[in-house]
């Protein structure tokens, strides 16, 4: 009689065991389901960036084309429009930000050739982000004796194809693209500086309309 009753036990406790596999097997089978989901989540991810640089491509406007026009308020807080220098040849320069140390080598270029530059009727006008507030310290601080203009909204950026991705740091933002564009007395696109060297930007700029 002990026998038969070890036997009974030993069958019961195998009819329970069985209904865990079950679970088990029905458990590790669940994320094969959900994986193909996952795989287009990440390739949605992935291609999200090259869509996002595909948008801030910029666009420069077209050599000997009219320069896009501009109304913006300077360091003053005056209004100064690109049509009120026709008959000059006008440098207009972007720059990321007033007062940083590329930015100030630059502009102190600038700032020196001032008798070159006006024997060559050039007239300068850089533009930044900077609020006006910001542009005076910078002008006064440099002693700078040109225009410093406030594109706030980044605009006019926008409008000379000066405004894109950056990397800095191993970051990626949109900003200002330092790049200048050299107009005639007609207020033409006669020439553009894509890869500014800000320590030889003012000598630059001379080399380039001694030859017009």
């Amino acid at each position: 009689m002990a026998k038969k009753t070890t036997k009974k036990k030993a069958v019961k406790k195998a009819t329970k065991k069985a209904p865990a596999k079950k679970k088990v097997a029905a458990k590790k089978a669940a994320p094969k389901l959900e994986a193909p989901e996952k795989n287009a989540t990440a390739t949605k991810k992935a291609a999200a960036p090259k869509a996002a640089a595909k948008k801030a491509a910029a666009v420069l406007p077209a050599l000997g084309s009219v320069a896009p026009s501009f109304t913006l308020h300077n360091q003053d807080g005056q209004a100064v429009s690109l049509e009120s220098f026709r008959g000059q040849n006008v440098v207009v320069y972007f720059y990321p930000r007033a007062m940083t140390p590329g930015c100030t080598v630059q502009a102190c270029g600038l700032r020196d050739k001032k008798t070159d530059l006006a024997a060559n009727g050039i007239v300068v006008l850089g533009i930044s982000p900077d609020a006006p507030k910001a542009l005076k310290k910078f002008q006064e601080k440099d002693g700078l004796n040109f225009d410093l203009l406030s594109d706030a909204d980044h605009k006019v950026a926008e409008a000379y194809g000066s405004w894109g991705q950056k990397q800095f740091m191993g970051k990626t933002f949109d900003g200002i693209l330092r790049q200048s564009f050299l107009l005639d007395k007609e207020g033409r696109v006669a020439h553009i500086i894509s890869k500014v060297d800000t320590k030889t930007h003012a000598e630059d700029v001379l080399g380039f309309y001694s030859k017009l």
